[in-house]
């Protein structure tokens, strides 16, 4: 395994180009409208407005939203290590980059950052290249370029009052921009990679200390079904909100977005998440019986 010096700033380098601003689609149906180093294909978009706050979990930032074209990128430092692959990939795979096997070697990248590539190496280079591509990083430029908006919260409507012990029903309506699946592609060194997102659950925290996971947008509440329990999104409120801010429960609905991304060319592919979040509000009463 080869841990030359120089790998850290050869890291950057190429960090920069991979990190070139995406263009940013502005129109059902995608289109790009900037150009740089990572070309961006949008498949699927929603251009409904946006409400609330977003985020990123699972410890990785959340791609930030896509740059004025021909604006720079901060390129990160990474440490990282090159170990010949073997046996080699067959003659003519992307991995040789059109070189000749008898003329050296393919080299797996694997950096600090969990992240890394292939990169060809000629026969007698001591020094390693930085490497090529790192997929996941183009497949956040991807991500960025759609429009993944805060959960639309449908019900606990702020107009709407409810009763201490009456179950309440919660959901979301979906849309391509709120619960997807939504598709984009970009590339960056001939290497092309799809990511796909869509909402795989709606996290509510309901102002009275509970949580609330659920896996879907949740059942819309209909008059036929009576006191029922909602099946799959629902809350009992224990005491009436009259003691919290503006007489209200303070709650929010805050919808992972998991993006599965693919690089078919690198045989490589992943997963991340992102986070956006709406605010509600609860006016909860209770039932005043008289004898």
């Amino acid at each position: 395994m080869l841990k030359p010096a120089a790998t850290s700033m050869a890291a950057a380098v190429v960090l920069a180009v991979v990190l070139v601003p995406a263009a940013h689609a502005n129109g059902t149906g995608g289109g790009v409208c900037g150009t740089g180093d990572v070309l961006v294909t949008v498949c699927a978009a929603d251009n409904s407005g946006s409400s609330g706050s977003s985020g990123s979990s699972g410890g990785t930032p959340a791609a930030a939203a896509p740059a004025a074209a021909g604006a720079e990128s901060a390129a990160p430092t990474d440490k990282c290590s090159y170990d010949r692959v073997d046996p080699p990939p067959p003659a003519g795979h992307q991995a040789w980059r059109g070189h000749d096997p008898a003329d050296g070697s393919v080299y797996k990248v694997v950096c600090d950052s969990d992240r890394g590539g292939v990169v060809f190496l000629p026969n007698g280079q001591d020094a390693p290249a930085a490497p090529t591509i790192d997929p996941e990083l183009v497949a956040r430029r991807a991500a960025a370029s759609m429009r993944l908006e805060p959960p639309k919260v449908a019900s606990p409507r702020a107009a709407g009052t409810y009763v201490v012990g009456m179950p309440m029903w919660m959901w979301v309506t979906p849309s391509p921009s709120t619960f997807g699946p939504a598709t984009a592609s970009a590339t960056a060194g001939g290497v092309t990679v799809t990511a796909t997102a869509k909402v795989t659950r709606v996290r509510w925290a309901m102002g009275d200390g509970t949580t609330v996971t659920c896996r879907g947008p949740g059942t819309p509440y209909r008059q036929s079904r009576g006191k029922a329990m909602s099946p799959d999104c629902g809350h009992l409120y224990e005491r009436p909100s009259y003691e919290q801010p503006s007489g209200r429960y303070q709650g929010t609905a805050t919808a992972t977005w998991t993006v599965t991304w693919t690089a078919p060319a690198l045989n490589d592919g992943g997963t991340f998440t992102e986070t956006r979040t709406t605010p509600f509000t609860a006016a909860v009463h209770e039932v005043q019986v008289v004898n």
